[in-house]
């Protein structure tokens, strides 16, 4: 076998480092941006802030204010500070409205904003704190703790007794004994270990308090029933079979239907008023709005640091000589970066205004009129009318929000696929307008005899929209709406 040296031409795409970074920054959201811009400030010299054009006159402003004090000062003259006119001049106008003889507090007197910011109290908080009060106990204290750390955001129990003990090396009526004093805390049916617990447990409490409208036996007969559906027919309870339960437990359909309002009056998820979330405030990437009947997109640049070349290191480039060599190459190398990054940028920001352009062309319907008009949408229609690559459309619109008239939506939102019309040539219709329309006709539906899938199927062919009834199941389920079955209400 010859081995031989052959000379070949051809063609690749390279990624070179500077395009990684170019790629990077198109699907950065924007606080991440602001991150990535932040942390290059730091690192490069050759890249600083843009100061606002507002910055610059309030630093003449203040120029202005210090020549005028000065000159003020040379001219003005002061009365004697202990003559009434003179503590007059020294106190101003600074008086309580209310008392005539106090002086008003300034603003230093009040708290910072910081000082007044506070937060609810947590599940774990609020147990701790009762945990403290009802008992002197150290092991019990110690065992609570392990108790309460272990419960989940709806307040249940997910580890077992066993465990606990053996973590907290207490025996297991030990456990169990501050388990039993911790489900007498508020939230009611707080660490439960399962459904069933955690509504026998508010029902306990519920005994405190007279049921129906009877007297006392039949208020007893009312608990004790209530008590026999928890702990036997709940899954015939959800499925709303109450003919069958009460066939089962010997009474009329009326009391089975009546113990199930009082059921429904209990709290499955203790904790959920504690499972409170950290809203986080969306600032738009773009604004559209309306302009003489002309839609304008227009970038949001407020908050973002507008960066370009430092002038002082840019011009030490060209008198750097001679044994400065070192110095002039790590100049020349952080230009480089800064100039790719502020080419980047730019890019971003024309790549993201095309984009949305076209979206608000397409959309129009929908920006003009709502949810009802919103049009089938693919990445490739967008990418062909931008002329570029679906997956760069993919990346500007992570994580990207708009502001429109329909309000703050992200860009994914207008993507979607197309539901078939009943007529030929007649334009698809949006599965997110179809899951709309699913939600308005469960809402609108007697709750005596709740719609099924296959009537919703039948409605929505009846307004010329083709589905089949698996995909109907699947956008009620998409939208939390529970099956007829679990829908229906019993009066």
């Amino acid at each position: 076998m010859e081995l031989k040296l052959d000379l070949r031409l051809s063609q690749k795409l390279v990624m070179t480092p500077q395009l990684q970074q170019a790629i990077k920054l198109l699907q950065l959201s924007r606080l991440e941006l602001q991150q990535v811009l932040t942390q290059n400030l730091l690192e490069n010299p050759l890249l600083e802030e843009e100061e606002e054009e507002e910055e610059k006159e309030e630093e003449k402003e203040g120029e202005e204010e210090e020549k005028n004090e000065d000159s003020w000062e040379e001219t003005e003259t002061f009365s004697d500070p202990l003559s009434p006119e003179g503590w007059e001049d020294y106190y101003g106008s600074d008086w309580r409205s209310g008392d005539s003889n106090s002086p008003a507090a300034t603003d230093h007197d009040f708290p910072s904003y910081d000082q007044t910011l506070t937060k609810p109290p947590t599940l774990e908080d609020h147990l701790f704190w009762q945990l403290q009060l009802s008992s002197q106990d150290e092991e019990e204290k110690a065992i609570g703790h392990m108790i309460i750390g272990n419960l989940d955001e709806d307040g249940y129990l997910r580890t077992s007794i066993e465990e606990i003990a053996e973590k907290s090396r207490a025996s297991v009526k030990k456990v169990d004994s501050v388990l039993s004093l911790i489900q007498t805390f508020d939230p009611i049916g707080v660490a439960a270990r399962d459904l069933q617990e955690c509504l026998l447990i508010q029902l306990r409490h519920l005994h405190q308090m007279p049921l129906g409208n009877g007297c006392h036996h039949g208020g007893a007969r009312q608990k004790s029933l209530l008590e026999l559906l928890i702990k036997s027919h709940l899954p015939d309870l959800q499925k709303k079979r109450y003919s069958t339960v009460a066939k089962a437990v010997g009474r009329f359909v009326e009391e089975i239907v009546e113990a199930v309002h009082i059921i429904e009056g209990l709290e499955p998820k203790p904790g959920r008023p504690y499972g409170f979330d950290n809203n986080q405030v969306i600032v738009p990437d773009v604004f559209v709005f309306k302009d003489e009947d002309e839609w304008r997109v227009v970038l949001n640049d407020d908050g973002m640091p507008r960066v370009r070349l430092n002038p002082f290191y840019t011009d030490m480039l060209g008198t750097t000589h001679g044994d400065g060599d070192d110095t002039k190459a790590y100049l020349e190398d952080n230009r480089r970066r800064a100039q790719w990054i502020i080419r980047s940028l730019e890019q971003r920001n024309k790549t993201i205004l095309k984009v949305v352009e076209s979206l608000t062309k397409f959309q129009e319907p929908f920006l003009e009129k709502g949810i009802q008009c919103l049009k089938p949408l693919i990445l490739k229609q967008v990418a062909e009318d931008v002329g570029m690559h679906e997956s760069t459309v993919s990346r500007v619109t992570t994580n990207k929000y708009m502001y429109c008239p329909q309000g703050m939506l992200e860009l994914k939102f207008f993507f979607n696929a197309g539901i078939q019309r009943a007529e030929p040539g007649a334009e698809d219709f949006s599965s997110i307008t179809v899951r709309e329309l699913i939600r308005e006709m469960v809402g609108q539906e007697n709750s005596g005899k709740p719609l099924k899938d296959q009537e919703i199927v039948s409605r929505l062919r009846a307004r010329g929209i083709v589905i089949a009834r698996r995909t109907v199941a699947k956008y009620r389920a998409e939208l939390n709406i529970a099956p007829a079955s679990q829908r229906k209400r019993m009066y």
